[in-house]
């Protein structure tokens, strides 16, 4: 008796996690009513905001569908995380940092043609910047990127192999310091040369770079995104600070349906509603909230105190769009393996 009770509870606390943690499987055609599930596969800094995204969207799905979701989330750096879907990580959507991370799951074939289209802002419902965040009272003076290359400057980025941010910081400084040389490639990797050599640590992911600097207290200077700049700034008042330089770039992450998955899975409505539900207003000042810049501009101006709306910004536009600027800087034997490995 005491042994079929515990087989009971076990057998209990299996079906609850089932439905209510969820681990990214999907349940079987034929296995019953049960609430729907889907898979967001994301990058490092978006945690904290699809755990709110994913209340307040699962509160509409209900009142508008009357069907219950489940949501799970699965995060790492960007290029690792379009590796794993790839590879079968059963995504139904994918939240990835750059385009070019989901351009290489349509390349696979687990993603239609046309994907960019099918949303406002190309797909791009948050955007961020490239920052600095120094410890308080900047010791180091560090105020541009120039600063960067100095001896005795320690310097924390990811590694632009694995992360979709570390990509954004690269393209960052390359862009300013082809604006301070005319545009000479040659002194710039000379620049990128030294840059990289004062890197303390190449993280896989963003977070991982942010929690070296933050937590383990490593570096004088985090290069990161600007809202993982500021949640480090609201986690831990008074320690640190934001830098923010003379150029840097406008980083836009991107949404999709993994169209095969959802197929699969028969999630495709529940995916692009979603996805879509990103452009809420609801949605977009959650996302301003957490320290994304909202791709509604009237939301966005509600954010201006919050923002340096003034920034001088370029564009993956300015690069060719990101096949190009993938081939040109981070595939293997590009710039970056030229540089870093020398």
């Amino acid at each position: 008796m005491k042994k079929r009770k515990v087989l009971f509870l076990l057998l209990l606390c299996i079906v609850a996690a089932g439905v209510f943690v969820g681990c990214g499987n999907h349940a079987s055609e034929g296995e019953g009513e049960s609430p729907a599930e889907l898979l967001n596969v994301s990058y490092d800094p978006t945690r904290e905001f699809y755990v709110e995204y994913n209340k307040i969207f699962s509160e509409y799905w209900k009142e508008k569908s009357g069907e219950e979701v489940t949501i799970t989330q699965s995060h790492g750096g960007s290029g690792s995380q379009a590796r794993s879907v790839i590879e079968g990580n059963d995504a139904d959507v994918v939240t990835l940092a750059l385009a070019r991370d989901v351009m290489a799951i349509e390349d696979a074939g687990m993603i239609e043609s046309g994907w960019m289209e099918e949303l406002d802002e190309s797909s791009s419902p948050y955007t961020s910047t490239i920052v600095f965040l120094v410890r308080k009272g900047n010791e180091k003076n560090i105020t541009d990127w120039d600063d960067l290359i100095k001896d005795g400057v320690e310097v924390i980025t990811p590694n632009p192999k694995t992360s979709g941010g570390a990509c954004w910081n690269f393209l960052a400084v390359w862009a300013y310091q082809q604006n301070q040389n005319g545009n000479d490639e040659n002194a710039t990797k000379e620049f990128m040369k030294k840059l990289y050599h004062n890197v303390l640590v190449l993280d896989s992911g963003a977070r991982g770079a942010t929690n070296t600097f933050v937590e383990n207290k490593q570096g004088d200077v985090l290069i990161a995104w600007e809202n993982e700049a500021y949640l480090a700034m609201e986690e831990y008042p008074e320690q640190f600070e934001i830098v923010t330089p003379s150029i840097s770039i406008l980083a836009q992450p991107s949404v999709a349906v993994v169209d095969q998955n959802a197929k699969k899975h028969g999630t495709e409505e529940i995916a692009k509603a979603y996805l879509e539900y990103l452009y809420s207003d609801k949605a977009q000042r959650l996302a301003g909230e957490h320290f994304y810049r909202p791709s509604n501009q009237n939301i966005l101006n509600e954010f201006s105190s919050q923002f340096d709306l003034q920034m001088n910004l370029v564009t993956i536009d300015d690069f060719g769009g990101w096949q190009k600027a993938y081939k040109d800087y981070f595939d293997d034997g590009a710039v970056f393996d030229q540089i870093y490995g020398e």
